[in-house]
């Protein structure tokens, strides 16, 4: 086949069908390409060799390129292109494509159902990730990481909590909510609370030894110190 366009086709896209009522018209296939490319499509389905239908189906394709710009950073998009003209032709068109044309049952069958997160109902606000942590805490065996690893997901559960029903929740509330998620194997009931936990007690201990954070508290400070000695003296 040829990388081509004749130039005799290349000419006929640029001939105007004359005026015709909406109601003569036919149905539009793919309605994104306008009339003028069906209507070429259509006139190449009734040239008589298929030596012209392919040198014609070659620059419809190339003009559709021209007309969708947008396509081309697509993945395969001359690929999509040749399915746009055969659907174009209604599945009926008689070429030498360098792809092979999807069937008309092939471009209508239904998407597999997607699944719905496993949170449902109450537990909707806390997210998947909490799920696929609370999944990855029940796999590891007994140790100083699981338990890290557990109080982390509580501490967020809380978080997530917080922000979504904009109100305060009671430790208790986390516990049981993370007991019921694990399905009994995930057990925070012995902690009186998250603040008295070994990452709360870590983190805390962590920020007040870090002097970034320090420097930044300091400079705060002086700022917040440096705009009310100015209105005192105003």
């Amino acid at each position: 086949m040829r990388t081509s366009a004749h130039p005799k086709y290349t000419e006929q896209i640029l001939i105007f069908a004359p005026m015709e009522y909406n109601t003569q018209r036919t149905h539009l296939h793919l309605p994104e390409y306008g009339r003028i490319i069906q209507q070429l499509v259509e006139r190449c389905k009734e040239l008589e060799t298929k030596e012209e239908r392919n040198e014609m189906a070659l620059a419809i394709v190339d003009f559709m390129g021209q007309r969708n710009p947008q396509l081309r950073d697509e993945e395969n998009y001359k690929h999509k292109l040749w399915d746009h003209l055969y659907i174009l032709a209604n599945y009926d068109l008689d070429v030498d494509s360098p792809y092979p044309f999807p069937t008309e049952e092939e471009l209508h069958v239904k998407p597999s159902r997607m699944e719905y997160p496993k949170l449902q109902g109450d537990f909707k606000f806390y997210g998947k990730s909490i799920l696929q942590l609370i999944d990855k805490a029940i796999e590891l065996e007994s140790g100083d990481e699981k338990d890290a690893l557990i109080q982390v997901i509580a501490n967020n559960m809380k978080k997530s909590y917080n922000v979504y029903n904009k109100e305060h929740v009671q430790d208790e509330v986390i516990f049981r909510h993370l007991k019921d998620l694990s399905q009994n194997r995930l057990d925070l009931t012995g902690l009186d609370s998250l603040e008295k936990s070994k990452i709360y007690y870590a983190t805390n201990r962590n920020n007040k030894n870090n002097p970034k954070n320090n420097q930044s508290q300091n400079a705060q400070n002086k700022k917040r110190n440096f705009h009310t000695n100015n209105k005192n003296r105003k």
